[in-house]
């Protein structure tokens, strides 16, 4: 069956990631715990490990030792021809600028197009591969690269007033990048990306206190969520990510039982098992990389597909399908590949 739709091919060829530092265990936050009762939400149940950023690592480290692996594989001369830079960072260093043009030229890359997407949130590695193709189908561009880091793990959720709150030993931190051509070696079957902004700014960034984030005083920046807000985003997330896979599905002209492989982000283990669940596949079809990482945020869906590339887990010519939401429900997407990429 062809199930690939109109327009020049776009391939995601290779995927890649980087973890930083050794595991962190739940240990760590356990003696700072203050709420059981907050613990013990579906949302906030802890993995058993993740990684943590270096306070110095910055974004522009993590993509540079992400992409180590496709240099090692495709060769030196790759970057250089890459004409297609999109980055997607959850914690930019520099609050006024993203990190694409310094990540262009840490790797000796002079690419046509950069750009540092900040929406899409745990589903921007969907929505650069729907942008990717985008601009290589409709340009004389031949080659794109990806880049999605979570960083907000070891600065954010181990401040002193953060690492005691139920939600601090959830994130993991990570980056995972893919790289894309103009051909039809593992091509890209179809993408669905949908934007809900009637969910939009039901997620918030506060310090506790009257203070805004960039103004001195007391109080320490972090998301912060009310047993309500986390109800409504529970059963968002739910209804999104099979809505989203299920019309690719229906696209491509196969039954969400008959995916080869469905790599989600990774939130929480009760919205993993729901996911399969809805699109009626075993578990076993449904990487987890939840209690090895954490919540990765966008890196949850690269790193989860470099980890299965790796492991010899993904079988040239399947289908993959990558479905996320992002935030509070604001954004969510989809994508299905003909697998082919390096191992």
């Amino acid at each position: 069956m062809d199930f690939e739709d109109s327009g020049a091919a776009v391939s995601l060829v290779d995927v890649a990631s980087y973890l930083p530092g050794e595991p962190v265990g739940t240990e760590y936050f356990t003696q700072f715990s203050r709420s059981e009762r907050m613990a013990k939400n579906v949302m906030f149940r802890a993995p058993k490990a993740r990684h943590h950023v270096d306070r110095d690592e910055t974004a522009v480290d993590m993509v540079e030792r992400a992409v180590a692996p496709l240099v090692e594989r495709h060769g030196v001369e790759l970057l250089s021809n890459i004409d297609v830079l999109l980055t997607h960072t959850q914690l930019p260093t520099n609050p006024v600028m993203g990190c694409g043009p310094e990540v262009a030229r840490r790797l000796g890359m002079r690419p046509n197009w950069v750009f540092d997407v900040h929406n899409g949130g745990c589903a921007a590695f969907v929505h650069m591969m729907q942008l990717a193709r985008m601009i290589l189908r409709t340009t004389e561009a031949r080659s794109a690269l990806i880049a999605v880091t979570q960083n907000t793990a070891g600065p954010v959720f181990t401040q002193t007033d953060i690492r005691g709150l139920a939600q601090a030993p959830v994130p993991g931190d990570g980056c995972g990048v893919g790289l894309l051509l103009k051909d039809d070696r593992a091509p890209i079957l179809d993408i669905e990306c949908r934007t809900y902004p009637e969910f939009a700014g039901d997620m918030d960034f506060g310090t506790g206190s009257d203070r805004k984030y960039w103004e001195p005083g007391e109080g320490q920046g972090c998301v912060s969520f009310s047993e309500s807000k986390i109800t409504k985003v529970f059963a968002r997330g739910n209804r999104l990510v099979p809505e989203v896979a299920l019309a690719v599905c229906d696209r491509i002209g196969v039954k969400g039982r008959d995916i080869d492989t469905f790599v989600t982000n990774q939130p929480n283990r009760l919205f993993l098992r729901n996911w399969h669940d809805a699109l009626e596949l075993p578990a076993e079809r449904h990487p987890d990389t939840f209690d090895r990482c954490g919540n990765l945020f966008a890196a949850g869906i690269p790193v989860t597909l470099d980890i299965e590339n790796r492991a010899g887990r993904l079988r040239p010519g399947s289908v993959v399908l990558m479905a996320a939401f992002a935030h509070a429900g604001d954004f969510a997407g989809a994508a299905a590949v003909r697998w082919g990429a390096t191992v």
